[in-house]
């Protein structure tokens, strides 16, 4: 599996329409976020955008405006989408022994069944399969994009809360799902992290804690307050990061950053008094980099390290504040194609 920063095809985006995950003006501001996400990265990278129906097409459309849809870079698709995380749901492209793209189309269960219906999502990696005559494996295991991340040479990091759950995999044990991992990914290393984010209803994705910067250097979450309720998940975590060495004998190298606050006034749809904001879920395309903020005083540091590690590329920080409030941000949101 290549790294995310290795070159794309395209990304792919689902236009937000499920009033369930973000109910009443919710909705309405997270599209203005779309609006300023499609703007910021249409210059750096097609974008095939799926919409639930006609109906949602056309009001997309009117949301993004003459300029938007003018430009070549970005494909409008009709597709019955069940909500907008195609981190989780979409294709998972890897490249065969020739180089070539071949798509791994994993199973999706709206993270344990937490959330129905997602019968549509589930289907998306056969029809991208398809639409872009790529070959498709199907390990018949439930995994999530978001669970994993990997540095491009055959390491790759995940949760056991998510991975080893009973609600995705209840008859593989880990060594059989490692297994899974090296032979579909082509994975020679397995980092296995501990818990996630309280309010994180994936029940810990990778992708809000630890994400490789360069093949040898991880950014990875960690509180300042030791009352915080996520300062214990996120020691135990750094903890295991210190002890890992690379194949070659090199030790990982780690950046830290102070995770924003994550306690909301409300409630969200789960009833969590937390969301999971973290500068970890950051997407890495063609020439830019975005990255999710959150008005709080740690993103100036969030931003400075991201335009130290990717040097070469533009970095535009994108407010989350309303997106987060659906429990993902930009990463959640985005799938590469290669």
């Amino acid at each position: 599996m290549p790294a995310e920063w290795e070159p794309h095809r395209a990304t792919q985006l689902h236009w937000p329409s499920n009033s369930n995950t973000w109910p009443g003006d919710r909705l309405h501001k997270v599209e203005q976020i779309y609006v300023q996400l499609i703007t910021s990265l249409l210059p750096y990278e097609p974008i095939v955008l799926f919409v639930e129906s006609d109906v949602v097409k056309t009001h997309a459309q009117s949301k993004l405006g003459n300029q938007i849809l003018k430009n070549p870079r970005l494909q409008v698709v009709v597709y019955p989408v069940n909500d907008v995380w195609v981190r989780d749901c979409g294709p998972v492209f890897v490249r065969n022994t020739g180089g070539n793209p071949v798509i791994i189309d994993w199973e999706y269960n709206a993270w344990g069944k937490k959330y129905a219906p997602w019968e549509n999502d589930n289907g998306i990696p056969t029809w991208v399969g398809r639409h872009l005559n790529v070959p498709i494996e199907r390990p018949g295991m439930i995994l999530e994009g978001g669970s994993i991340d990997v540095n491009g040479a055959g390491v790759l990091l995940t949760t056991e809360s998510v991975l080893l759950n009973p609600n995705r995999n209840p008859g593989l044990n880990k060594a059989q799902i490692e297994y899974n991992l090296n032979q579909y990914l082509g994975s020679e290393q397995v980092i296995w992290l501990k818990r996630g984010l309280a309010g994180d209803d994936t029940d810990g994705h990778i992708d809000d804690l630890t994400r490789f910067l360069n093949e040898h250097t991880v950014l990875t979450m960690i509180c300042e307050d030791p009352d915080d309720v996520n300062y214990s998940a996120l020691q135990e975590n750094l903890e295991i990061l210190k002890q890992v060495t690379l194949p070659g004998g090199n030790r990982l190298v780690i950046e830290t950053l102070s995770l924003p606050s994550t306690r909301i006034e409300e409630v969200t749809v789960d009833g969590s008094e937390y969301v999971p904001a973290s500068y970890a879920n950051f997407y890495v395309a063609n020439g830019v980099v975005l990255v999710p903020l959150f008005k709080e005083r740690y993103d100036e540091e969030a931003l400075r390290l991201f335009k130290q590690y990717f040097p070469d590329r533009d970095v535009i920080g994108i407010p989350c504040q309303d997106l987060i409030w659906g429990q993902g941000s930009i990463h959640c949101i985005t799938q590469q194609w290669i």
